[in-house]
């Protein structure tokens, strides 16, 4: 038995948990650069906003309704998703994130009959812990879970599971393919052409036909509908291959010292995301590019990659590699809207084994890897960029508009809430 824990409008509820005046006023927050709107509370969702919908367009409903508006602040909503899924460590020892508001639970072992106490405690615990609301889907199959979890939201309980067969029949019957998990808009519209216009229907289908139309992913999805295993409870996500870090300019930027700058912090971001997942990258990509919106903007995009003589994930070799691509592929006359790096061939850390160059001289890993502890050590428990390379710049002239960013309560220090 699997349960899919998902945290209700996460942004906006992070953004609500310091700010109790906010409690039942509606709250959105916009993507990078105050661009579009990518999260609603469930009073804002009742105003009409539709998610996507770029800001100046509904700014002033905002305006009007008395909206509160914010500026996306990933460090705090990081930090909040670690707190929630700490908590539901305390619940069920076996946990799969999925997401950064979405974790699977093995429930192996909880009575069918106490599945619905079991929910409504966790949330209850949830919010009392961390202050943020969460629904629950409980079912035999990770895809009737995301079902389960769908109809908990829908009908405002929180709490939902499918566990009969009557159950799941109904609550089938009532959905469209398309809004079963990893089915695409366009599948929909084939299966409509076949006749299949209900999750019910697809899940009734035959899966040799399914298979023979589709893949083998859909395939497995319809097993799924009906009970059948096919997604294994997996405790240890696994690691990614590449990691990217990049980002559009609040401004257009012409020097190459604040494209340095900007290049040099995605990929000391991007260094921090790859000793966490304790691996090494074997090489690097980098890119930039004009803004291809501005057709009265001269236009230009290139890109550069290259490979690090031994597998690394120290920051500073990193960096010194990323710079020396981008100077490469720079040119002059441009303004440029969007850079961004890729670490690339990722590789277990304490797997690696490395051919070793007989003419070079050993170099200090060792010395590199206390290092890069002592750096992450200090960010974490003094707050990020408490230290950081000179070549990542301190006025960031380049750095992204958030004009309505709220403080970073958890992870700054200067940020704490004060209790007056």
């Amino acid at each position: 038995m699997y349960g899919l824990v998902d945290c209700n409008s996460f942004y906006a509820s992070c953004e609500k948990v310091f700010r109790p005046e906010l409690a039942n006023s509606p709250v959105v927050v916009l993507s990078n650069n105050d661009g579009c709107v990518i999260a609603r509370s469930p009073e804002a969702k009742a105003l009409g906003i539709v998610m996507g919908t770029p800001y100046f367009k509904v700014k002033s409903l905002c305006e009007a309704k008395d909206v509160s508006v914010f500026s996306s602040n990933y460090a705090l909503y990081g930090d909040m998703s670690r707190r929630v899924m700490q908590a539901l460590t305390n619940w069920c020892p076996s946990i799969e994130v999925y997401s950064i508001d979405e974790a699977f639970l093995d429930l192996t072992g909880v009575p069918k009959a106490d599945t619905f106490s079991f929910g409504q405690n966790l949330i209850q615990t949830i919010r009392q812990w961390t202050g943020i609301p969460v629904s629950i889907g409980i079912a035999p199959t990770k895809t009737l879970a995301k079902v389960a979890n769908r109809m908990a939201k829908k009908t405002g309980i929180g709490v939902h599971h499918l566990l009969t067969q009557q159950s799941q029949d109904e609550c089938l019957a009532s959905l469209s393919p398309e809004d079963l998990w990893g089915v695409s808009g366009a599948w929909g519209k084939r299966l409509q052409r076949l006749g299949i216009t209900t999750a019910r229907q697809l899940r009734d289908a035959d899966t040799d036909l399914i298979r023979k139309s589709f893949s083998i992913v859909l395939q497995r999805l319809v097993l799924e509908l009906r009970g059948e295993v096919c997604l294994e409870f997996d405790e240890v996500p696994q690691p990614k291959k590449n990691i990217t870090c990049s980002r559009s300019f609040g401004d257009k930027v012409a020097a190459l010292s604040d494209l340095e700058e900007a290049v040099a912090m995605f990929t000391a971001r991007a260094g921090e995301k790859l000793r966490r997942q304790k691996n090494v990258a074997s090489g690097i990509y980098i890119y930039l590019r004009t803004d291809k919106f501005r057709a009265s903007d001269p236009q230009y995009q290139n890109a550069w990659a290259g490979s690090f003589e031994l597998p690394t994930s120290d920051s500073g070799e990193m960096i010194h590699l990323a710079l020396s691509g981008l100077r490469k592929i720079y040119r002059k006359g441009y303004l440029y809207k969007k850079a961004g790096i890729i670490l690339l061939d990722l590789k277990s850390k304490t797997a690696t084994q490395n051919q070793g160059n007989l003419f070079e001289l050993k170099k200090g890993h060792k010395k590199s890897d206390a290092l890069m502890n002592v750096l992450d050590h200090l960010n974490r428990m003094m707050g990020r960029d408490t230290v950081v390379f000179g070549s990542q710049g301190i006025e960031h002239a380049w750095k992204l508009r958030a004009e309505f960013l709220s403080p970073r309560y958890t992870t700054r220090w200067d940020d704490l809430p004060n209790v007056g």
